[in-house]
């Protein structure tokens, strides 16, 4: 393998790798929040509710993410948002908000589902519990309810991140220049088919590795009841 191009394109793989780290933190932001709110949704009772969050859940999750990603740029089409330098990559926030808003909404509707999951698996007693002591539902769900929850939930959690900065490859579609697409340009440059794309690899696999042992150090820290 040859990787004497490392000297005059790292910088394409450091700005890459910090592109995607970025993205991947707004993603994981919003697509919490998101979740968090379709399955406070869900449990209103309220037909026309679950009805709509059921709807988002079931075309998110039941298409594939880069024709949503097209999709989304077909549609937003920002025409006066800036492009800001960004070392020797370009940040082309016309591209890169479609695709953090799609990937945000991809997430969400995924993550619903863990939450789901965890509000279900703390005992139902917790809930009667805070109502007897006059806490109301929404001190009580926020308060008693969704710490006990995010704890169960944690580790799927820290799973979708991973995914996130794997998934956030696919926005290279329409232009966004992260970590594999920065890799691609240097395979371009240097007509080099394959070392650059194991670098990215490698770039890649170091940062899902390093966050890996982050939520496993912060989910050992919270089973010990610190």
């Amino acid at each position: 393998m040859d990787f004497s191009f490392l000297p005059t394109y790292w910088a394409y793989f450091n700005y890459g790798v910090l592109v995607t780290v970025m993205i991947s933190a707004c993603v994981v932001f919003f697509g919490t929040i998101i979740g968090i709110l379709v399955s406070l949704l869900k449990r209103t009772n309220i037909k026309v509710f679950d009805w709509l969050v059921s709807f988002y859940v079931w075309v998110f999750r039941g298409t594939p993410m880069v024709v949503q990603i097209m999709i989304a740029f077909a549609w937003m089409h920002f025409s006066h948002v800036p492009t800001i330098g960004f070392g020797v990559l370009d940040l082309d926030f016309s591209r890169l908000l479609p695709g953090i808003i799609i990937l945000s909404l991809n997430s969400g509707a995924y993550i619903s589902e863990i939450v789901r999951a965890g509000i279900e698996a703390v005992p139902k007693g917790q809930l009667e519990a805070a109502y007897s002591l006059g806490i109301r539902p929404v001190n009580a769900m926020r308060y008693v309810i969704l710490p006990q929850a995010f704890k169960n939930i944690l580790p799927a959690l820290g799973n979708e991140f991973i995914t996130i900065i794997k998934d956030s490859s696919l926005l290279q579609t329409i232009g966004v220049m992260e970590l594999w697409n920065g890799a691609q340009s240097v395979v371009t440059a240097t007509y080099l088919p394959v070392s650059p794309l194991l670098f990215a690899a490698f770039y890649y696999l170091m940062v899902t590795t390093v966050m890996s042992a982050l939520v496993k150090r912060l989910e050992n820290r919270m089973g010990q009841g610190r």
